[in-house]
């Protein structure tokens, strides 16, 4: 089957995930007007929201890039996407936890679970579509060995294990995880201007 609908489907999912994660913020109360007021406020719950903010656009954008290789799916694909779909669907449950807690112990490790939850669903991911005939040698040749991919987990678990230390301290793994895939991976377009295939 062609792979339009699972990515107007992916797309929206994503868009209300954002949206709710965003609707989780607080404003100060009427006449708490300053900076000052704002960070009391919402200080936290910015930095977590950027957080997951980030993270759901690189979900976005490899998995854009991922589904221009391939030209259809089968049913393993579609429920290994809605297996990845229910981790992203927890970042808003999992960052407002965190933002209300302050940071607090537990909170902490109930989002890097699901940030490793969502790590490993994604892989799944990959898996399935290597295994769809015709098109998986074209993936299994564009992703490759996948370092980030294979480094990410553990480097979530080392955050988790972190944050049985300091809570804070276990955020910061977490941080790096996100700027690690912010560098733009050009191993999709890289394949595509060699093929001459265009992005749909």
């Amino acid at each position: 089957m062609p792979t339009s609908r699972l990515e107007a489907f992916s797309d929206g999912v994503l868009a209300i995930i954002i949206t709710v994660m965003v609707l989780e913020l607080h404003v100060p109360e009427h006449g708490k007007n300053s900076l000052g007021d704002l960070v009391d406020t919402a200080g936290v719950g910015l930095l977590t929201y950027l957080l997951s903010f980030v993270y759901v656009g690189i979900y976005w954008s490899n998995h854009h890039h991922l589904f221009q290789i391939v030209d259809y799916v089968d049913g393993s694909v579609l429920w290994a996407n809605l297996h990845l779909l229910f981790w992203l669907s927890l970042y808003p449950f999992s960052t407002a936890w965190l933002d209300e807690s302050k940071v607090a112990l537990t909170p902490t490790v109930v989002y890097g679970v699901n940030l490793l939850g969502a790590a490993l669903a994604y892989y799944v991911l990959v898996l399935r579509m290597i295994r769809v005939p015709g098109t998986g040698d074209r993936v299994r040749e564009v992703i490759g060995r996948d370092l980030k991919g294979k480094l990410s987990p553990v480097i979530y678990l080392t955050g988790i294990a972190l944050a049985f230390v300091e809570p804070r301290l276990g955020l910061v793994p977490f941080v790096v995880v996100a700027l690690i895939w912010l560098v733009p991976d050009k191993r999709v377009e890289r394949y595509l201007t060699e093929h001459h295939q265009g992005v749909g």
